[in-house]
């Protein structure tokens, strides 16, 4: 599965959907929760549902983004949206691994009343953006083979954690992360991993500053990241640009993978005056995975 960027769209705009529709997004998120108001949350449902009752050719895959388990919303908004052409689900504010659970139950009933076949529409979970969520990510570790086996990525977010423990600000004067959302950042990371899902980078608010946005992503990329939330189309060609492994990557990666195909017993290999092991071997392969090799 290919997330390099996701855009969030609101499910409410039809001109703002229909300027995405062409912007080179893997994914489009319509968004039920933040970007839409309560008065038009029954509307954007029917957006949605209109949307994806058309018979519409796209390249892209089609996410909704549903308002939070405790809002009294959740069930309204899957039972309006899980039918035929619905690829996944962004959860936000999750608490834990058993909200995740939670809806993938629902899902399931939905998923047979629709007619889609068992399991087709994924999940993701914005991970940190309630305090409970912070103490929670051993459970995803946890989880039984073939358990929520609907999980597909996991990101994170700072604004609403922020909000909740009542920090004055979550960035330092030079544009940084401060160390309490670092830690969050990093948790989702290694959560997703640990989960064997998709790690995604969170928003970049400045859409105006490209330059910002690609040092952002070379850094997301670097720790291991393999995609980012976007919040503007003006964003979708840079992050996908910086998502995207180089042809030099590719070379280099199937220079390591054919070395080590060469001598299956070797642990250490040197190439070019360089000795590489075996987590180099694991990278290479996943560069590689990464367009499809």
């Amino acid at each position: 599965m290919k997330w390099r960027s996701l855009l969030f769209v609101p499910a409410d705009s039809d001109r703002k959907l229909a300027r995405a529709d062409s912007c080179g997004a893997d994914a489009l998120v319509l968004d039920l929760e933040d970007s839409v108001v309560p008065g038009r949350k029954a509307m954007a449902r029917e957006a949605v549902k209109s949307f994806l009752s058309g018979a519409i050719a796209r390249d892209w895959t089609f996410l909704v983004r549903i308002n939070a388990l405790g809002t009294g919303l959740t069930l309204a908004d899957l039972a309006a949206v899980v039918r035929p052409g619905l690829d996944g689900i962004l959860i936000p504010k999750v608490n834990g691994i058993q909200d995740i659970e939670q809806i993938s139950h629902y899902v399931d009933v939905l998923e047979v009343a629709a007619g889609i076949p068992a399991g087709h529409v994924k999940l993701l979970a914005v991970a940190t953006e309630t305090p409970a969520a912070m103490l929670g990510f051993a459970g995803y570790a946890a989880r039984r083979p073939g358990q929520v086996s609907r999980l597909a990525a996991m990101t994170w977010g700072a604004e609403d954690l922020s909000a909740a423990v009542g920090a004055l600000t979550n960035k330092e004067p030079n544009g940084d992360w401060t160390f309490p959302y670092q830690v969050a950042r990093a948790q989702c990371l290694f959560a997703a991993n640990a989960a064997g899902v998709l790690a995604l980078d969170t928003l970049y608010s400045d859409f105006k500053d490209q330059a910002g946005l690609a040092e952002s992503c070379r850094v997301a990329r670097r720790d291991g990241f393999v995609g980012r939330l976007a919040i503007h189309p003006d964003q979708v060609a840079t992050i996908n640009a910086c998502f995207t492994p180089s042809e030099a990557d590719l070379a280099h990666a199937r220079r390591v993978v054919a070395a080590f195909a060469s001598q299956p017993d070797a642990g250490v290999i040197g190439i070019e005056g360089r000795m590489y092991d075996i987590p180099h071997l694991i990278a290479a392969k996943r560069t590689l995975a990464s367009v499809g090799e």
